[in-house]
């Protein structure tokens, strides 16, 4: 049986990107990551894999083989161990402990988000924070940013969706949606609990169908479909949701219009003229990068939007396609030609240049 060991604060900042995130978030993230262990001669991935893990060697040694070819003997805790372990998927390598080895897996798409929100969210986490007046706030937004429903939201929207946001404290027993009303808004848990019940002819009391806790979401159903609520949701304890309304809910669901383009249509456009602009950690674009690419954060690009040419045409590109269309609508926002590369540099299958 493999041990596990809770992830420190310490540890994550050793590691690439996630030494970039604020202390706060990744605080956060260290509550919901281990560290694993793995024997001796096991298999870490294999060439063709294709979980969407993202994966740090935090102690032993593994060896990297491309075939039957070895390329790499790689270290916990030396430099080459800072940054993620062959991320572009499907994998491309196969990685096997030479000893016992300790290591860090992240679900990639949690990883990508809590990325684009720490990087896009700055002022709106101190303001957010305010509002809560400590009920919980790092818990329900990373909890929130780890729910596979929030990573269909467009992450040019991220923002306005969290500043959008109205808090409103709650009582036990109060009901907060009933059965038949018309939706009205989309809500999320911050503390407390909620209960949901649905009544049927044979039990006007209502049947428990879920308990509800910190960084649930509910009431999206009815927003979407356009349909009267399909069950109450009650308060359990004394709580706070945050509430988005059903406009504000339907327009930030909806994608901005952007340009995406394959790998082939994005050289097209270097080829004529074109620049290719990485919105990465600058630790990750020096670890692996396209040739010649300009880096600059998300988090920096509205600080340095007078350093880009607005006559040339920029592709925007990150690991998954995220962050990069988050930059791309602030570039388009302000009359630049931006694209954005499909799937970012984890799933283009692009020849990369690796400088550590």
């Amino acid at each position: 049986m493999l041990e596990e060991r809770e992830a420190s604060v310490q540890l994550l900042k050793t590691l690439a990107p996630l030494d970039g995130l604020k202390r706060d978030n990744l605080a956060a993230l260290a509550k919901k990551v281990v560290v694993r262990s793995l024997p001796a001669g096991r298999t870490l991935f294999k060439d063709g894999d294709t979980d969407k893990r993202t994966v740090w060697l935090v102690g032993g040694m593994v060896e990297v083989k491309e075939g039957e070819r070895t390329i790499a003997m790689i270290r916990g805790g030396t430099p080459e161990a800072r940054t993620p372990l062959y991320p572009q998927l499907p994998r491309q390598v196969t990685a096997r402990a030479v000893d016992e080895i300790s290591y860090l897996s992240i679900d990639s798409e949690l990883l990508d988000v809590m990325i684009t929100w720490d990087q896009t969210g700055t002022y709106e986490v101190a303001e957010l924070q305010a509002q809560l007046e400590n009920a919980g706030g790092d818990d329900w937004m990373t909890t929130l940013l780890s729910t596979k429903a929030f990573h269909r939201i467009p992450p040019a929207n991220i923002q306005a969706i969290f500043m959008r946001l109205q808090r409103v404290p709650y009582r036990a027993g109060d009901v907060v949606i009933k059965q038949g009303d018309e939706g009205d808004f989309f809500y999320v848990i911050v503390s407390g609990k909620c209960i949901v019940t649905r009544e049927t002819p044979l039990n006007k009391e209502g049947i428990k169908l879920a308990e509800l806790g910190v960084g649930d979401t509910f009431g999206e159903e009815a927003l979407i479909a356009e349909a009267k609520r399909n069950a109450t949701v009650t308060m359990l304890s004394d709580g706070v949701l945050m509430r988005l309304n059903k406009q504000d809910f339907r327009e930030l669901m909806n994608e901005p219009l952007l340009q995406w383009v394959s790998y082939d249509r994005a050289r097209e456009i270097i080829a004529r003229g074109g620049r290719w602009l990485d919105v990465r950690l600058p630790s990750e674009h020096q670890n692996l990068s396209i040739e010649g690419s300009l880096n600059i954060p998300l988090y920096f690009i509205r600080l340095k939007l007078s350093t880009l040419d607005r006559k040339v045409p920029y592709v925007v590109y990150c690991d998954t396609g995220r962050r990069s269309s988050a930059a791309a609508y602030i570039l388009v926002e302000r009359g630049f030609d931006a694209y954005v590369l499909t799937g970012g540099l984890t799933h283009s299958g692009i020849a990369l240049r690796r400088t550590a």
